[in-house]
């Protein structure tokens, strides 16, 4: 691991100045990403800035109905808290599918937004990658590519957004408040993250020195009908090939509100509105949860090794819509889909 200067910050204030002043400087909270980055040397942070003691942990009402999670709060605490588990169950299920016990009792909510990719290529120095050195190439295109994503790539990077977590925040609609030089600023959830682009080597679209204080939901309406499904290798420890955050809002027998959002298939989380207007005003039927998914799935391309990766999103998307329309969400300890 390569040494580094250690700050630990007293006020945002002084964070936000820390790393607005050296643009190889790193946030630190539960660091259980960065880290892993550091230790194989795919991030080399000239100095740490630990936040651990700013104020930014809990979960509280806002006027309108909502809740607002401070950036410090760890997964477990919010998949667990009464007013998470209550009224925005669908993100309980996500945070509940991730990684272990241990991590999700370290990790936080910001640090889950900031997360990077786990592209096998991006984890080795030894071998090409854009997202570490822009215009190096992209190996996986041609090489190793299961994980890679099959929408919204580009010649420069096929790499995919691992968090659970961000999938059901893209589905509900959130907003994230962040903090900077030029003061506090609000975005809605879908601009945090972008796809690759030009310029792989960016994740996010926040600003230098700027820090994520907070994520706030907006009044629940999604509370009966939802779901996260996450099909992967392997019960536990493991990212999604393909993931599926799922809420409906149905009354009479017909769809009023659908929500819908994908994790695994592109390098944020993915959401198209049209797939969700198409089913509202529809019965929950199979053929209208067909139709969802292939305009959500619309311009998929496989690499070879992750062509499956079309049709089990296809069908993950049906079965993610089904359970909600049954009021039979999936559980995440369940062994099977249900």
């Amino acid at each position: 691991m390569t040494p580094f200067d250690y700050l630990r910050a007293d006020t945002l204030q002084d964070a936000i100045a820390a790393i607005a002043a050296d643009p190889q400087a790193r946030i630190i909270a539960g660091g259980t990403n960065l880290v892993d980055l550091m230790k194989k040397q795919v991030e080399t942070p000239v100095r740490l800035v630990d936040i651990t003691r700013l104020p930014l942990n809990g979960v509280t009402r806002t006027d309108g109905g909502g809740v607002r999670i401070g950036a410090l709060t760890p997964n477990s605490d919010l998949a667990y808290h009464p007013d998470i588990a209550r009224d925005h169950p669908l993100l309980a299920g996500a945070l509940l599918a991730g990684a272990s016990a241990q991590l999700r009792n370290a990790a936080t909510t910001g640090g889950n937004l900031l997360q990077r990719t786990r592209c096998p290529y991006f984890y080795d120095v030894a071998t090409p990658c854009n997202k570490r050195e822009p215009g190096s190439g992209c190996p996986a295109r041609a090489g190793v590519n299961r994980h890679a994503a099959i929408l919204g790539t580009s010649e420069a990077c096929v790499a995919t957004h691992p968090s659970d977590l961000c999938v059901a925040l893209a589905a509900l609609e959130a907003t994230v408040h962040v903090e900077g030089p030029d003061g506090p600023r609000a975005l809605p959830f879908a601009d945090l993250h972008r796809l690759t682009g030009d310029a792989p080597e960016r994740d996010v679209t926040l600003g230098l020195g700027e820090i994520i204080t907070a994520v706030e939901l907006p009044a629940p309406r999604f509370g009966r009908h939802h779901s996260y499904l996450k099909l992967r290798d392997r019960l536990s420890y493991a990212f999604a090939l393909v993931s599926v955050a799922a809420a409906l809002e149905i009354d009479d027998g017909r769809i009023v509100a659908a929500r819908l959002a994908l994790g695994g298939v592109a390098h944020k989380p993915w959401r198209v509105p049209d797939a969700e207007t198409l089913i509202e005003g529809a019965s929950p039927t199979r053929d209208a949860f067909e139709a969802a998914a292939e305009r959500l799935l619309q311009g998929a391309v496989g690499l070879g090794g992750n062509d499956f990766k079309i049709e089990l999103a296809r069908r993950a998307v049906v079965r993610a819509l089904t359970q909600p329309a049954d009021g039979a969400p999936q559980v995440a300890s369940r062994k099977t889909v249900n």
